[in-house]
């Protein structure tokens, strides 16, 4: 693994590295313009939450994840001792989406599906120039290999297991047959789109009838980063038992905030408008 690619995401510069082929970003070097920023990545992987979202990607990705030790730290996370750093994710259950790596440039890189994650929870802003800079390095890097690369497949793929995994485990009653599953699974999504969009998506389809793909095939980045930030909240609230009616208004409300956030950001129309490639 060599460091030899950079972003520059508002003014900071990140680096990126690869392990089999695939791209990781520094997490240490995304925390350098927030304050507490040697905290910032120990308080996020003690977090329950991110210990959840860590096993759900390894156990998509990683087919030599360790689940028993997984469980144990599952079990850990929350208490007042639990500690959890890169190395020891990586030591316990041989997980592959956390590198720690010593050096001059050193520090705790991760998947970019985990680094887009760790972009939300410091800030959907940051996650929006992330994303940006990132899309605009793939695509620049797609053009002189010939290669597709799409950025929405990879915002999409991990949070929406997360979001799926907790309607399973917590709406869905083993007796309920596959037609009924499936119903329950678009009524959730359905939810999100009713936060974000303010609509299903059969009354887009119906308001859109000449447009091709779905409601959020044609959503912009700043929908599909705020989407991603919704799905993990609604896992959240599904796993704490909160009625469907309340969580659709406080989804909304989270949806309405990071919106105005982001759009109002004079800095965001002038990322949109920078061309691709130099």
């Amino acid at each position: 693994m060599v460091t030899n690619k950079s972003l520059t995401v508002k003014g900071v510069e990140v680096n990126l590295t690869s392990k089999d082929d695939e791209d990781y970003i520094s997490l240490t070097d995304m925390t350098k313009s927030f304050n507490g920023a040697d905290q910032l990545i120990k308080n996020w992987l003690q977090n329950k939450n991110t210990v959840d979202f860590l096993g759900v990607w390894e156990q998509l990705n990683n087919p030599g994840f360790n689940l028993v030790e997984f469980h144990l730290i599952k079990n850990e996370a929350g208490l007042n001792r639990f500690v959890m750093s890169a190395k020891q994710w990586t030591e316990r259950t041989k997980g592959i989406g956390l590198l720690a790596r010593a050096g001059r440039y050193g520090g705790t890189f991760a998947h970019k599906d985990i680094a887009f994650e760790f972009g939300s929870w410091l800030s959907p802003e940051f996650k929006l120039y992330l994303i940006k800079e990132f899309q605009r390095f793939k695509e620049q890097e797609a053009l002189s290999g010939g290669i597709e690369w799409s950025i929405r497949r990879s915002l999409a793929k991990v949070q929406y297991r997360v979001h799926t995994d907790a309607v399973k485990e917590h709406l869905i009653p083993a007796q309920l047959t596959g037609a009924q599953i499936g119903f329950v699974y678009a009524n959730e999504a359905d939810i999100l789109n009713k936060a974000l969009f303010g609509m299903t998506a059969k009354e887009w389809r119906t308001a859109n009838p000449e447009a091709e793909g779905n409601i959020r095939d044609n959503a912009t980045m700043e929908q599909l980063v705020v989407m991603s930030s919704l799905e993990s909240q609604n896992a959240l609230l599904i796993q704490q038992q909160m009625s469907q009616s309340d969580r659709l208004v406080m989804l909304n409300t989270l949806a309405r905030s990071q919106l105005t956030s982001l759009l109002s950001n004079p800095s965001i129309k002038s990322l949109e408008n920078k061309p691709l490639l130099n």
